[in-house]
């Protein structure tokens, strides 16, 4: 999942997670397998390592005999974190017991990879479909998104269609997100060890002499396999330092090379975002990406609205008053550059030159300044719409900066190098206005701030 707003909110939406609900009643699960990895005995035999316990690594240890590997901790020692109103803070934490680790890709775009067993699971909004018709609240989009063109409306649909779906969420009625760690509820406890805060520095080969090409060391038995599920960013990140990569890069970090593989991390891609904060005069519900459209040029429109926000936001966002002085309705600085490049290809360069500083009525900029406030606060008075696209086609690649597996490598997303990937953008921000200007969105928009004026809006905002 890619960062338009950094800061603002984080990876948003990684990925889509399909997972019925478990339980209606949020209860943490004692599971006795589960422990620290200063517990663990000096040599440990298991026919199947799992490095990882992410959203593939779990349902593995639900099915297998095995050892599960995981550098980050348990979302159940403080349920309060993966609740619903926490979704924004979860993302924004940067302690180092955090579920999220943030980087910066060389693009200059904010982003995060989970470290918690669950993995992504544990931070993104995921949805599944087929929910009961009343459990959905942001029916403005719901019938919003039919009116802009987004058919047919099908309702609740658990297949990938074109058009308008509902669907519901992996957070129950009480706000609490339940992961791909609840799956470890059906692993056998006599044939499964988790150990949390367990980095792997690398995995140790021996070559196979007879076969000519390195096998994994764990024990004699022929079956028995090291299963490398690290995530996009952290396979590649440790088959690397293991001897596995392209040969060059590794001798230049002084790493035996045991297979010259250069397509160990080629082909990185990051689905960017791009997004508008929608303020409200009414009151909004907390709701998480229940309601979608799916379009024909390839993208996905999803809405949140309602989220919560820590304390810090107050600091970090106070300093956007300096940009904004009264009397002054024009924006002394910004560098938003996808924004600003949509915003080209939306009204054209010629438009968007003579008009370069965006501006606001004073009645705009109230509501605008209305809608900061309401960011430092712990609700936001409004909604968010993003949109995403099916790929992306621009891909890029992933390099060691060091081998100590807790620092981020350096990775490259190359952001709309394929002009595909634009194309559908534009054409899917087209369709988010027609949804903000569609009459079942009226009633939560203030109709004195036009669409440019929210465009502005987010080029004001912290990145």
């Amino acid at each position: 999942m890619a960062w338009l707003l950094a800061q603002f909110i984080s990876t948003f939406l990684a990925g889509t997670l399909f997972f019925n609900v478990l339980s209606y009643s949020y209860r943490a699960p004692k599971h006795t397998f589960i422990k620290e990895a200063t517990f663990a005995p000096p040599i440990l035999t298991y026919d199947y390592i799992v490095i990882g316990g992410g959203t593939c690594g779990c349902p593995l240890a639900a099915t297998l005999s095995l050892l599960v590997l995981e550098r980050g901790g348990s979302p159940y020692t403080n349920p309060e974190q993966i609740n619903i109103h926490n979704f924004v803070n979860s993302l924004a934490d940067t302690s180092p017991s955090s579920f999220s680790q943030q980087f910066i890709s060389t693009d200059g775009v904010l982003n995060s990879r989970a470290r918690v067993l669950g993995g992504g699971s544990v931070l993104n909004a995921g949805f599944y479909s087929r929910a009961s018709y009343s459990y959905i609240r942001d029916s403005a989009v719901r019938d919003g998104l039919p009116e802009a063109g987004v058919l047919p409306y099908n309702g609740f649909a658990f297949d990938h269609l074109y058009g308008t779906k509902v669907g519901g969420t992996i957070f129950d009625k009480e706000g609490y997100r339940h992961t791909a760690a609840d799956l470890l509820e059906y692993a056998d406890p006599k044939k499964i060890s988790v150990y949390l805060h367990a980095t792997v520095q690398k995995i140790l080969f021996k070559y196979n002499k007879k076969k000519g090409r390195p096998q994994q060391h764990i024990s004699s038995k022929v079956k028995n396999e090291i299963i490398v599920s690290a995530g996009a960013i952290g396979s590649p990140q440790l088959l690397m330092p293991s001897g596995i990569g392209p040969a060059n890069h590794l001798k230049e970090h002084g790493i035996q090379v045991v297979l010259d593989q250069p397509l160990v991390g080629q082909g990185m891609a990051d689905n960017p975002m791009n997004i508008l904060v929608v303020p409200s005069p009414l009151p909004v519900e907390v709701s998480l990406v229940e309601t979608v459209g799916v379009t024909k040029c390839g993208s996905f429109i999803e809405t949140v609205s309602g989220l919560s926000f820590g304390h810090s936001w107050a600091d970090r966002l106070r300093g956007i008053f300096d940009c904004v002085k009264p009397g002054q309705h024009s924006i002394r600085s910004f560098s938003i550059t996808r924004l600003i490049f949509l915003d080209v290809r939306i009204r054209g360069p010629q438009q968007w030159v003579s008009d370069h500083s965006p501006r606001f009525t004073p009645e705009a900029m109230e509501i605008f300044a209305d809608t900061i406030r309401s960011l430092a606060n712990p609700i936001l008075k409004g909604g968010v719409m993003l949109e995403k696209i099916l790929g992306p086609k621009s891909t890029g690649h992933l390099e060691l900066l060091t081998t100590n597996p807790n620092d981020n490598p350096s990775v490259t997303f190359n952001y709309f190098k394929d002009p595909e990937d634009l194309r559908m953008y534009v054409e899917s921000m087209k369709t988010i206005i027609d949804v903000i200007n569609s009459k079942a969105f009226s009633r939560f928009r203030y109709h004195n701030m036009p669409i440019q004026a929210l465009i502005d809006m987010m080029l004001l905002l912290p990145h």
